[in-house]
C-alpha cells in the first residue's frame, strides 16, 4: 500500500513537472513569426504615425507554450534597444492595485462598497456626494467629472511645469468646476478623478499613504520587485524604457520625466512585463482578496464601447479577456488574462498619440495577437462597419 501511494505521488509530481515544462516551452516557430510580424507592422505604421519607438510583448499559454520579445528602441537618443526587463509607466493599470487594496479593506470590515463619499468627510462639496458610492467610483458610474477636461491643469502639466508637485485635493478641485456628467448610477463615464477620491478614502480609512498600502498589501507579499508607486520622484528606476510623444513637427520628443503626483492613485505606477504577467493573473483569479469581494469585482456594467468592453471594479472585460489598459505620457500598456485558457497577454509600448475607434495601440497589438492565437476569442474585436 505504501509503495502504491509513493508511486502515485511520483506520477503526480512528474505529470506536474511535465505540464509546467510544456507550458514554458516556446510556441511553434510559425506562430512566433506571425506574432513578430504583427507587432512590427504596428510599430512601422499605425494610424498614420510611422516608426513608433518600441514595444515589449509576451504570451503565456499553458499547453501551447510561451513567447516574449522586445522590439525597437528603449532610448532613441542613445539608440539603446528595448529589453524585456525594461520598466514602463503603466498608467491606469495602477487602478487594479487601488481597487485590490479597497477590496481588502472591505474584507476586513473597514468600509463597504455601498458607503457614500460623504461618510469619509474628504472636504469637498461634491454634488450628490451623499449618493455616490465607492462601488460607483470603481466601476465609473458615479458621474464625477474628469480632471483632464480642465484646460488650465493640462497646460500646466503638459507645457508649463511638468515637474510640478500636485496635491490630490488640487486635482479633484480642478475637476469639480465642471458639472456632473450624470446622476450617480445614471450612465458610464471614465473618470480618473474618481480614483483620486478612492486613494484619498483609502488613506483616511487606513491611516497610511496609498503608496505604502499598495506596497505592504500587494507588492511585497506577491514579490513584484520591479513594481513601484512613485508619489514624489519623477525619476524612473533602471532599467527603463524612455517614453515618447510627437511634437509639433511630428518628431519624437522624450517625455519620460514628469511629476507622477498629478495621476497619483489614478495612474502613477511603474512596472515591467514579468511583474505585470504575475499581477494580472493574481487579481483576475481573486488570489488577492476574498471570494465575496472578488464576485463584486467581476460584476459587469455596460459601457459605450459595447461588446468590446464591459467594466467591473477596476477591471475590463473584452470578450472574456479580463484586465486593464494604461495610457499616460509616453507610455501605453495592456495586460489581459483569459481564465478559460489560463492565457496571459502583455503588451507595452513606449509612446502614445494614437487611438483608432477608441482602441489604443497596445490594445490593437493585443487584438492582433489574439487574432492569431485565439481567432474565436478575439480581444478588442473590431466593430462592424
Amino acid at each position: 500500500m505504501k509503495n502504491l501511494i509513493k508511486t502515485t505521488i511520483l506520477i503526480l509530481i512528474f505529470a506536474l513537472i511535465s505540464f509546467n515544462a510544456k507550458a514554458e516551452q516556446p510556441i511553434s516557430a510559425d506562430l512566433q513569426n506571425r506574432l513578430e510580424q504583427a507587432v512590427k507592422m504596428n510599430l512601422t505604421e499605425c494610424q498614420g504615425i510611422r516608426d513608433i519607438p518600441g514595444a515589449a510583448a509576451g504570451v503565456w499559454i499553458p499547453g501551447r507554450g510561451t513567447w516574449a520579445k522586445a522590439f525597437g528602441k528603449a532610448d532613441l537618443a542613445k539608440t539603446r534597444d528595448m529589453h524585456l526587463d525594461d520598466k514602463f509607466r503603466i498608467g491606469s493599470n495602477t487602478k487594479t492595485f487601488v481597487v485590490t487594496v479597497l477590496l481588502q479593506l472591505v474584507d476586513e470590515g473597514k468600509l463597504s462598497l455601498d458607503d457614500t463619499l460623504t461618510k469619509f468627510n474628504l472636504g469637498f462639496d461634491i454634488p450628490d456626494g451623499d449618493k455616490i458610492t465607492l462601488r460607483q467610483l470603481c466601476n465609473m458610474t458615479s458621474g464625477i467629472p474628469e480632471f483632464s477636461q480642465n484646460n488650465d491643469l493640462c497646460e500646466e502639466f503638459y507645457v508649463k511645469n511638468p515637474l510640478k508637485k500636485w496635491l490630490p485635493r488640487d486635482v479633484v478641485n480642478a475637476a469639480l468646476i465642471f458639472p456632473p456628467t450624470f446622476k450617480p448610477g445614471g450612465g458610464w463615464y471614465y473618470s480618473n478623478t474618481g480614483y483620486i477620491l478612492l486613494g484619498m478614502v483609502i488613506e483616511k480609512v487606513s491611516g497610511d499613504t496609498i503608496g505604502d498600502q499598495i506596497r505592504k498589501r500587494i507588492i511585497e507579499p506577491i514579490g513584484l520587485t520591479n513594481t513601484s508607486f512613485p508619489e514624489n520622484t519623477p525619476d524612473m528606476p533602471s532599467p527603463y524604457a524612455h517614453g515618447y510623444e510627437l511634437d509639433d513637427n511630428k518628431k519624437w520628443k522624450d517625455v519620460t520625466i514628469y511629476s507622477p503626483s498629478l495621476l497619483w492613485s489614478a495612474g502613477c505606477m511603474i512596472s515591467n512585463m514579468q511583474d505585470m504577467k504575475r499581477w494580472v493573473k493574481a487579481y483576475v483569479t481573486g488570489t488577492t482578496n476574498s471570494e465575496a469581494s472578488q464576485k463584486e469585482r467581476l460584476t459587469w456594467v455596460d459601457t459605450p464601447k459595447g461588446k468590446d468592453l464591459k467594466f467591473g471594479l477596476g477591471i475590463g472585460n473584452t470578450n472574456g479577456w479580463l484586465g486593464y489598459t494604461g495610457g499616460t505620457r509616453g507610455y501605453n500598456t495592456a495586460a489581459y488574462y483569459l481564465p478559460q485558457k489560463d492565457a496571459t497577454v502583455i503588451v507595452f509600448v513606449n509612446s502614445t498619440d494614437y487611438e483608432e475607434n477608441g482602441v489604443s495601440l497596445a490594445n490593437k497589438i493585443v487584438r492582433d495577437i489574439t487574432k492569431i492565437l485565439f481567432p474565436n476569442k478575439l480581444a478588442w474585436e473590431e466593430a462592424p462597419k
